[in-house]
């Protein structure tokens, strides 16, 4: 196999987090899945998380439901195979237990109004639990390699700065300022702050500024153990040994999100380690028929499809070069549009192949 350091195969044989990001509908789940199925069948510890509720991940890989934690893929590999489906919540959860002075305080939080919506609702807490439990099972030694499958592309920029934004909200010195009225530092302002607090009960609520009150002093002394994880996960995304791979199809839309997404990337200094063209229609040659005339009934019709799908194929090229061009000298590999979608570890197997049997194409 290529032994070239920019090919899909690198990746797969050498990276420890490989990170798919695409726009929605182009099977970035499976793809993810396939880079994850191949390393195991090179002798690889290969675990692949999803952020996908549906189930097309536990389908593909022939198990019956996934949960939070790895659970085993059954299959002839010279490696292992393990997959999860990400809960948000849960992962949330344990590293509130795991930063708490003491079980208590970690229930005190996890019982908070404002903690169950925080969980639910802040920008970027599906991205930031994504690190988080990336970054859990790469510290675990269990796994050589481990592939995320993340949301849809303009969330996935989400992905870079969830980490630092986490411990913005929860280090915020107005917030803590206005919300912890008692602590020794801040009682010269208590007058001022209570007067304030009333002002915002009228508003909001007194319910809810207590909730947000009981929250910022339970979490009292944990800011420091998120700060220091989310500098962990923020070093592990900007380590060589993360790849990230660009998933797409030759739509238009597609290929304009993903441009988008590849721009971003730059901005940060991240170059792409590949990019992954899937569904793509076969190239068509032109046809000649020797008739007398024009040609009449079902031959008319065949002819006219075959122009359609040769137009087609060749529209989906000039787009793809354009993106190939933009990520330069990434290399792009092309999966063909198969007979029927992903529905067992087969189907997944034909996915693999087609993908590290392709070259880079300009």
């Amino acid at each position: 196999m290529d032994s070239d350091p920019w090919s899909l195969e690198s990746v797969a044989r050498d990276r420890e987090v490989v990170v798919c990001a695409g726009p929605g509908g182009v099977g970035k789940t499976t793809i993810s899945a396939a880079i994850a199925l191949h390393a195991a069948q090179r002798g690889r510890r290969a675990c692949v998380i999803t952020v996908d509720p549906a189930r097309r991940l536990a389908d593909a890989l022939g198990v019956e439901a996934l949960t939070n934690m790895p659970t085993p893929v059954e299959g002839e590999f010279a490696g292992s195979l393990h997959a999860l489906m990400l809960d948000p919540k849960g992962t949330f959860d344990e590293l509130v237990e795991r930063h708490a002075r003491s079980h208590a305080q970690a229930e005190s939080i996890r019982s908070n109004r404002i903690y169950l919506n925080l969980t639910g609702m802040l920008s970027g807490t599906q991205e930031y639990m994504a690190m988080e439990k990336l970054y859990e099972l790469t510290e675990s030694g269990e796994f050589d390699i481990v592939v995320v499958d993340t949301p849809p592309t303009r969330n996935a920029l989400d992905l870079l700065d969830a980490p630092r934004r986490l411990t913005r909200f929860l280090e915020n010195r107005l917030f803590r300022a206005l919300l912890a009225p008692t602590r020794a530092s801040l009682r010269v302002l208590s007058i001022a702050t209570q007067a304030l607090m009333r002002t915002i009960s009228k508003v909001a609520g007194a319910e809810i500024v207590q909730d947000a009150v009981a929250f910022f002093q339970a979490f009292e002394g944990m800011e420091e153990g998120f700060s220091l994880r989310a500098t962990a996960v923020r070093e592990l995304l900007a380590d060589p040994a993360t790849a990230y791979v660009l998933v797409t199809s030759p739509r238009p839309d597609s290929i304009e999100e993903t441009a988008y997404f590849a721009a971003r990337l730059a901005e940060t200094g991240i170059e792409p380690a590949a990019l992954v063209v899937n569904r793509v229609h076969p190239t068509f040659g032109a046809v000649t028929v020797a008739v007398h005339g024009e040609p009449q009934g079902a031959l008319a019709d065949l002819l006219a499809n075959h122009e359609r799908l040769r137009k087609t194929a060749q529209e989906e090229s000039a787009s793809v070069a354009e993106l190939a061009a933009q990520v330069a000298p990434s290399p792009v590999a092309r999966v063909p549009l198969l007979e029927s979608d992903v529905h067992d570890l087969r189907g997944l197997e034909l996915v693999a192949e087609q993908l590290f049997d392709l070259r880079p194409v300009s």
